[in-house]
Formats: structure tokens, C-alpha cells, sequence
């Protein structure tokens, strides 16, 4: 008990990154939209453009709060590169197979509720760091499947945002390829940030005492977007 108490009177800094994270992003969650630059840049410029399209992956990616804070609870307690790169990989293969095929093959869904399974993602990493599926279920769900699983959903989100901005297909595939590799750069530039903050936290005497509250703080943050997301849907279907 003296070790929680302790804990909440001094926060680690990777829980204050998290609430400020959720404070700087919270409105473009509600606002369910892509940068108004970013917008007019997509529908201005139809054909090739490989190094504006690359830019807007990276960019999308190092400012994506609902993937960072999915990929902060992946990494949380895997402590060997192997590891960490075995479970990045795999969101990576999940997320560019449905970015890809989702805008290609014009592949719709309702992005409210898309977004919703993806702040319920961020929930069940929370819930999984604390071990609470053997509690509640009876067993330890698939760890690796279930990062591939929730890799679709998030690939997908992106994808049912980028339907409504593309007016020409003329090099949309090259576009779509160039976009997703500049996702995966903005992946590993972001988990380079978030991988040394680990690593001094990891240091410290702080973590052990302060690893639950941080998973707590993270399984709240992903209700709260789940949330937002569905008051946007109901929202939407009452207009």
C-alpha cells in the first residue's frame, strides 16, 4: 500500500506523457478527421507523388496517439529486441495489408465504429499487461494474434479516412505504397523515442511500483477514445 500511495503523489514520466498525449489529441479524436492540409494537398494533386505521400505516412504514424499508446502497451514488458521487433512486424504486416486493400479495393466501413475497436485495442493491451484475461476468461488469449488482429483494425481506420480524400486513382497505388512505407518510418522513429524512455524507466525504482497505474492510466485512455468515438457515431446517426 505505501509503494501505490507513493506512485500517485510522483507519476513516472511515461505516465505524464500519456495524459498530456490524450490532452494535445483529445479534439482530433472527436473531430474524426485528417489535417485540412493534409486534405487539400490529396484532393489538389491527383497522380504519382512518392515523397509527399511518404511525408504524410511518417507524419500520420508520429502523430497517431491511438497506435503510439496501442504500441506503448505492446512493448511495455518486452525487454529483448527480438521480441519487440517479432510483435512490431507483425502490426506492421496487419496494418499495410488493410491501409492497402481498404482504399484499393474501395472496401468501406463506418469510421466511427472502426476507430472504436481501435481505442478498444489500447483497452485489451492494458488489460493483458495487468493479467487479467486468465481472471476473467479462464485463459491467456494469443498474444501475437491478437497484435496482428488489432494491426487490421488500425490499418483499416486509416484506410476509411483516406476513401474520402482520394478524387483520383491515377497512381493510387504507388501513392498508397510510398504512404505506408512512410508509416513504417514514423513507426520506428516514434518506438525509438518511446523505446529510451523505456529503457530509463526500466532503470529506475519507480517501475515496479509504478507499472500498474500505468496500465490502469493506459486501459482508461483507451475507454475514453473508444468513447469519443462512439458518442460520434450517435451523433452522426441523429443528424
Amino acid at each position: 500500500m505505501t509503494d501505490l500511495r507513493f506512485s500517485l503523489r510522483r507519476p513516472p514520466a511515461m505516465l505524464i506523457a500519456l495524459l498530456v498525449s490524450l490532452t494535445l489529441f483529445a479534439s482530433d479524436a472527436m473531430a474524426h478527421g485528417v489535417a485540412e492540409s493534409d486534405k487539400a494537398f490529396i484532393q489538389a494533386n491527383p497522380g504519382i507523388n512518392i515523397i509527399p505521400y511518404f511525408y504524410l505516412g511518417a507524419k500520420h504514424m508520429v502523430t497517431g496517439y491511438d497506435h503510439l499508446l496501442f504500441l506503448f502497451g505492446v512493448i511495455f514488458f518486452l525487454y529483448r529486441l527480438k521480441d519487440i521487433w517479432a510483435y512490431v512486424t507483425l502490426f506492421a504486416i496487419g496494418h499495410s495489408t488493410t491501409l492497402l486493400a481498404g482504399v484499393m479495393f474501395n472496401i468501406h466501413a463506418n469510421p466511427f465504429i472502426v476507430d472504436a475497436i481501435i481505442g478498444l485495442s489500447v483497452v485489451y493491451k492494458a488489460l493483458d499487461n495487468l493479467g487479467a484475461f486468465p481472471t476473467l476468461l479462464g485463459f491467456q488469449p494469443n498474444q501475437k494474434a491478437a497484435v496482428l488482429i488489432f494491426g487490421f483494425f488500425h490499418g483499416f481506420g486509416l484506410a476509411t479516412k483516406l476513401q474520402d480524400l482520394i478524387a483520383s486513382r491515377d497512381g493510387l497505388f504507388a501513392n498508397l505504397v510510398s504512404f505506408n512505407l512512410g508509416v513504417e518510418a514514423g513507426q520506428v522513429m516514434a518506438l525509438s523515442v518511446i523505446l529510451i524512455a523505456m529503457t530509463l524507466w526500466r532503470r529506475s525504482a519507480s517501475f515496479n511500483r509504478s507499472a500498474l497505474i500505468a496500465n490502469a492510466m493506459l486501459m482508461c485512455t483507451g475507454f475514453i477514445l473508444t468513447g469519443y468515438q462512439i458518442a460520434g457515431f450517435l451523433t452522426e446517426q441523429t443528424t
